[in-house]
């Protein structure tokens, strides 16, 4: 038989479990609890798994949704989602209905028993485990996941593409280089920049005060980057209009920051990570003692089964 060749699925597992929490009708396990993320995001994985074969998946974890290093150059960086603030080293409280919160341990212990990698980095979201994964991996690579940010790790020639959810995993959105150019007119590896510039309030981002899409894709379009805007708007030779360029030097002080919050990290230490797929379940045993406990039979039904895979011919 030949082996398929090598891909990788990278999920953005918070992304996908609150998807699931909100978009799945509340399910209780046999002792009350309610399962529904468990059960969606299980589903999502086996339809995943099924849609798009990868040879090498992994769930990547926020370790920190929400890393000081960040908050300290950008304080209003994801501030509106914060419950709870705890000094030191401890990550804020993030906004989590309970009912969300009692299910991500049992997500844990079920991919567990699955044997499916779980992968976070402390100090570090998900999307920096991602970014870290998807830069030369060696073998394409699909990032599922509901957040935008992610656009800037699409790199047509390196077959890296995001499977964007926004409107649900059954109608995820392939993003390639050219539908980031026709949705914003900037290439994808300029997308972290040209959020900082119009902003995006789903993080906390301002953004520059009376720059929008257009202006910002026309910015990045003559200059490059937000260091090139800046240098632009500080040279009195440069081609750049006197409302643009006051617009600029106005947020000189956020742009000096935003753009290292906004982009995703790409260099993390991981050590080693077993990525590869499991064709069975890593702990059957565990996989059907899980399913009678949490009222989750059909949902890992499925994904054995997709683990599994096609029939051999």
């Amino acid at each position: 038989m030949t082996e398929p060749a090598p891909r990788l699925m990278l999920l953005d597992t918070a992304s996908l479990y609150f998807r699931a929490f909100f978009g799945v009708p509340e399910i209780k396990a046999p002792d009350g609890t309610n399962v529904n993320a468990v059960r969606g995001l299980l589903e999502f994985i086996a339809r995943l798994v099924t849609d798009y074969r990868p040879t090498h998946l992994v769930c990547c974890w926020d370790n920190d949704w929400r890393p000081q290093w960040r908050v300290d150059l950008l304080p209003t960086y994801k501030a509106h989602r914060v419950v709870a603030e705890r000094p030191g080293e401890s990550p804020d409280v993030e906004e989590v209905p309970d009912p969300l919160e009692a299910q991500i341990p049992i997500i844990l212990e079920v991919l567990r028993a699955l044997g499916i990698s779980v992968v976070g980095a402390d100090q570090h979201e998900a999307d920096d485990v991602i970014g870290t994964l998807a830069t030369d991996a060696g073998m394409p690579v699909e990032i599922v996941t509901g957040d935008r940010d992610l656009f800037q790790l699409v790199d047509d020639e390196a077959q890296v593409r995001v499977l964007y959810t926004a409107r649900g995993v059954s109608k995820h959105e392939r993003v390639t280089g050219e539908v980031v150019r026709a949705k914003y007119d900037v290439e994808a590896h300029q997308y972290a920049d040209f959020a900082t510039l119009r902003g995006d309030a789903s993080d906390g981002l301002p953004g520059v005060p009376g720059v929008g899409d257009k202006t910002a894709a026309t910015l990045l379009g003559r200059f490059g980057d937000v260091p090139g805007i800046l240098a632009a708007a500080e040279d009195p030779d440069s081609d750049l209009a006197p409302g643009p360029r006051r617009k600029i030097k106005d947020a000189a002080d956020y742009l000096a920051v935003a753009p290292t919050v906004v982009a995703v990290v790409r260099d993390l230490d991981l050590g080693p990570v077993d990525a590869l797929l499991p064709r069975t379940p890593r702990d059957p045993d565990a996989v059907v003692e899980l399913s009678g406990r949490w009222n989750l039979e059909g949902p890992l039904t499925r994904v054995v089964t997709a683990l599994t895979g096609p029939e051999d011919s």
